[in-house]
């Protein structure tokens, strides 16, 4: 098939980008940087430059590649380190998410493609219920202000693609890791600078970058539309894997610090993802779309990533 694939230099299209190639796919990929040009060349796609939030540039760039597909992967990097003011810092991601959604739709309508297979997030789910969640249960309502706008956009991506392409699909992925993805994590984690914070209840799902990019090519190849958790089977608590990866990272274990210093630190939403975030089950995605994680496991993951 021929497959338009957005933000194609990220942490899943540098591995998607090679699979759907492998795969037998003609692939038309994009990137804001012409310096990223002969990377995309190497790997089999033809490279396109364009700005995501450029509606006439997306839209004459999809009609000229004529799509059966169109993979939705735009954001922004940002710096996950300091995430007190989480709408400031996802502020260009918002956009493309927002924005960028609008202008891919009009260009898929015009171009008369049918699938359109978009990145999402786990972290929309409501933090109430039970501790692991289904694509059936409620999304958050009332997120922590400073995350509002960010949440927001994920929750448009999530909704827009399903109602308004005529195959939209959506992948809620967990939190990625891989080599070039969770540097600034493990480096946090070496230095004692991320600590299990009010006991560390909240439930986090991982999923390995190699392994989201497997879950959106069999997205693209086949499946119902509709949302998917792209997570691995391991849903856990912070007390649990984050000493785990201060261990095989051979660090220090994390310092503990209470809720309210927590707080104080490192701001709400902070203090939501360690104490009240809930993870997510993959069920769905391995029965109706036929993946597997390879890294069934963030433990062996983690494990993987450390050791190179």
């Amino acid at each position: 098939m021929r497959v338009f694939v957005t933000g194609a230099t990220g942490a899943v299209g540098r591995h998607l980008v090679p699979g759907l190639v492998a795969a037998g796919h003609q692939v038309t990929a994009t990137t804001r940087s012409a310096g990223k040009v002969a990377q995309l060349r190497t790997a089999g796609a033809e490279p396109v430059v364009v700005d995501g939030l450029d509606r006439e540039s997306v839209i004459a760039a999809v009609v000229a590649a004529e799509p059966e597909v169109i993979v939705h992967q735009m954001t922004a990097l940002a710096d996950m380190r300091s995430l007190r003011n989480v709408d400031k810092v996802f502020a260009a991601t918002n956009a493309l998410r927002t924005r960028g959604t609008e202008n891919l739709l009009a260009a898929a309508e015009r171009a008369g493609t049918r699938r359109v297979v978009a990145q999402g997030h786990n972290f929309i789910y409501d933090q109430s219920g039970g501790p692991v969640k289904f694509e059936t249960d409620p999304l958050v309502s009332n997120p922590v202000p400073s995350a509002a706008q960010t949440l927001a956009a994920i929750k448009y991506v999530d909704q827009t693609v399903q109602e308004k392409a005529p195959e939209g699909i959506v992948l809620r992925y967990g939190t990625f890791y891989g080599p070039g993805a969770s540097d600034p994590m493990l480096e946090m984690v070496r230095k004692r600078q991320l600590p299990v914070v009010g006991g560390g209840a909240g439930i986090w799902s991982f999923i390995e970058t190699s392994d989201a990019a497997a879950a959106a090519l069999a997205a693209v190849e086949g499946g119902e539309p509709g949302a998917y958790n792209i997570v691995d089977n391991d849903p856990a608590p912070v007390s649990e894997w984050l000493p785990y990866l201060a261990e095989v990272a051979n660090a220090k274990p994390p310092l503990r610090v209470p809720g309210w210093l927590g707080r104080l630190l490192a701001g709400e939403f902070v203090l939501a993802q360690m104490t009240s975030v809930r993870g997510a089950s993959n069920e769905k995605a391995r029965q109706e779309l036929g993946w597997e994680p390879t890294y069934a496991s963030w433990r062996d993951g983690f494990r993987a990533l450390v050791n190179g």
